[in-house]
């Protein structure tokens, strides 16, 4: 397919409009056809492995999630489809309802079957993206299925309606087929019932200031984007209901404006959380909140963002050499795989699309592009009740997020802690480390081993404007208290070290890099309670890329029950960057007390205890 020539008028950070963006889509669908099964109600997409839900289920979910890709393309050109991808998808619901279930998967006749939700419970993931294709293309699609075709898809999808069973964003599955079941006429009161269990149960999640937990255990990530805002506020706009987009639409303003900041002037939203592998999914809120009007942003620059997300992933290996989203953040990387991820799951990125639900003449196609929060002036901004901190730098567009607040269930468990949660800091251009490589941006006792104590759930303290606060417990009787305190490119680092046995090592890691040519430059200072060597600890590669990494370190030890540590931190795109040391002059005073005074001349106080600032 030609690729659309560049309009650097129109678009002069990206070049793109919405040209590239139907390309793209079609492009992506076109790729997935060699694999659909014999009459296309499975597509099922090689990979290094099958989910934990199986090749079945895995076939399903390529079905139903590039049917929410074609969908957002037809329905965005108002049913011209030029491909011919909705006849596709037609004869797929067809097929795969035809016998389903796991007496037909063992049978081994039909390949096109698609597992029952009662059997194959990631079925009620799936169904919630059927449900939305089937919703955004009713006229094109759902309309034109035969009588018997339209039954069987709907008995299938029905137990959807049920509570879910899993506690967290997945109670948002049912309410979508609910919303779907209910414009067609089916069913309407038990789906209103879904509808109102479904939005009760995530309210408990409901912090404040745009952000849910994604479940009881504060884990703040993209699902806020892309699931827990996304669902409500689209189920509400594609229903014309009022009084839930007056309740739910003001939420997702009040994220985008937060989330917002997150996108690094290349593109890249910041890799924390799980599920990184849905990629430019993260653009999926900033467009549902140009198509409802409930959003900060200008058009241009929603658009902006959003071209230049789907642009940073594509210009960066995201597809492989047969046009099929990879495993991975750029090309194909493993340890960003969670065990219920199958060679399809990439596809949740469609979300991604949903821009072309915007007719061609709207300002957000039609206005120029304008410049991101982090490309406009550096920043460090709290995010709403989640404990972290996000700074921006305008001189290289570079994102950095403090964590002084997110958990996840894996954390502290037996298997330790989760890399996209346990870390003081996430950036657009860098990590995070993935065991048995040292963590990088941790603070560690060191055991006589030299095993390095996991950080653990952290309970997030009060904060202020420029810095995040948590606690956490890396072994039975000893806490510690830390504070970051981020101004301009410059991070301060504190951690007071309470009850640990005098004597006991330490060690603070910085910003993981791989060097040479365009990379960031990670730098790490010791301010306080360190020896003053700096060493460089070797890691292996991340989300960025399959260059190994290098990440400094410093060390200390524990000089009696209280004791208090401090190192200069900095993670730059800056060419020839001046040392970490001369971003700021650091004085401690009454022991647990830090003056800060910065290279532009300003001044900061910590209190290492975790008090408010003054």
């Amino acid at each position: 397919m030609p690729t659309p020539p560049e309009d650097r008028e129109l678009s002069p950070y990206t070049g793109w409009t919405r040209a590239h963006w139907e390309e793209a889509a079609d492009r992506l669908l076109l790729a997935v056809r060699p694999y659909a099964s014999p009459r296309g109600g499975r597509i099922d997409l090689p990979g290094p492995r099958p989910s934990w839900s199986g090749a079945r289920s895995d076939g399903l979910e390529g079905f139903a999630r590039t049917f929410l890709l074609a969908a957002l393309r037809v329905a965005g050109a108002h049913g011209e489809d030029p491909h011919g991808h909705l006849d596709r998808y037609a004869a797929g619901l067809a097929a795969g309802t035809a016998a389903p279930g796991t007496a037909a998967h063992r049978a081994g006749h039909d390949p096109d079957a698609w597992p029952l939700i009662a059997d194959t419970r990631q079925a009620i993931v799936e169904s919630a993206s059927i449900a939305l294709a089937l919703r955004l293309t009713r006229p094109w699609l759902w309309d034109r299925l035969t009588d018997s075709t339209r039954h069987r898809v709907a008995d299938w999808l029905r137990p959807a309606l049920a509570p879910s069973p899993v506690d967290n964003n997945w109670w948002l599955f049912g309410l979508t087929v609910a919303g779907f079941l209910q414009d067609a006429g089916d069913g309407t009161d038990r789906a209103a019932a879904t509808v109102d269990r479904s939005l009760a149960r995530i309210e408990e999640w409901y912090l404040g200031a745009g952000w849910y937990s994604d479940g009881d255990n504060r884990a703040f990530d993209h699902y806020n984007s892309w699931a827990l805002h996304l669902y409500p506020v689209l189920h509400a706009h594609l229903a014309g209901d009022r009084a839930l987009l007056d309740r739910y639409g003001p939420r997702l303003r009040a994220h985008l404006a937060d989330h917002a900041r997150l996108f690094d002037a290349t593109g890249a939203p910041v890799p924390y959380g799980r599920s990184l592998i849905y990629r430019f999914a993260a653009a999926a809120a900033p467009w549902l909140g140009t198509l409802t009007g409930h959003t900060p942003l200008t058009p241009g620059a929603t658009r902006r963002l959003a071209s230049g997300s789907l642009r940073y992933f594509l210009d960066r290996g995201a597809t492989d050499a047969r046009g099929l989203l990879t495993l991975g953040w750029h090309g194909p990387h493993a340890p960003l795989v969670q065990p219920y991820s199958g060679p399809a799951s990439p596809y949740w990125a469609a979300k991604g699309f949903l821009g072309l639900l915007l007719p061609a003449d709207h300002p957000a196609w039609t206005d120029p592009e304008e410049p991101l929060p982090a490309e406009r002036a550096d920043s460090v901004r709290p995010l709403g009740p989640t404990g972290l901190l996000v700074q921006t730098t305008a001189a290289d567009g570079l994102v950095r997020l403090h964590n002084h607040g997110s958990n996840h269930v894996a954390a502290g468990g037996e298997d330790g802690d989760d890399p996209g949660y346990a870390r003081f800091a996430y950036a657009t251009r860098t990590g995070p480390t993935a065991p048995p490589d040292p963590a990088d941006n941790h603070f560690a006792l060191l055991g006589p081993d030299g095993t390095a104590t996991h950080r653990g759930p952290a309970e997030p303290l009060a904060g202020g404007p420029d810095r995040a606060v948590s606690a956490h417990t890396p072994l039975p009787g000893v806490r510690v208290v830390s504070t970051t305190l981020a101004h301009g490119r410059a991070e301060l680092r504190v951690h007071l070290v309470l009850d640990a046995p005098e004597g006991t090592p330490v060690r603070q890691t910085g910003w993981a890099t791989a060097g040479g040519p365009g990379a960031p430059v990670s730098q790490l200072h010791p301010v306080h309670g360190y020896s003053p060597e700096v060493t460089d600890l070797a890691t292996g590669p991340t989300l960025q890329g399959p260059a190994p990494t290098r990440t400094p370190a410093v060390h200390g030890t524990t000089g009696g029950p209280v004791a208090l540590f401090a190192a200069l931190v900095s993670l730059t795109g800056e060419p020839g960057p001046a040392p970490a040391a001369t971003l700021a002059e650091v004085r401690v005073a009454d022991g647990t007390v830090l003056h800060v005074r910065w290279r532009d001349g300003t001044f900061s106080r910590v209190a290492a205890t975790g008090e408010p600032p003054s």
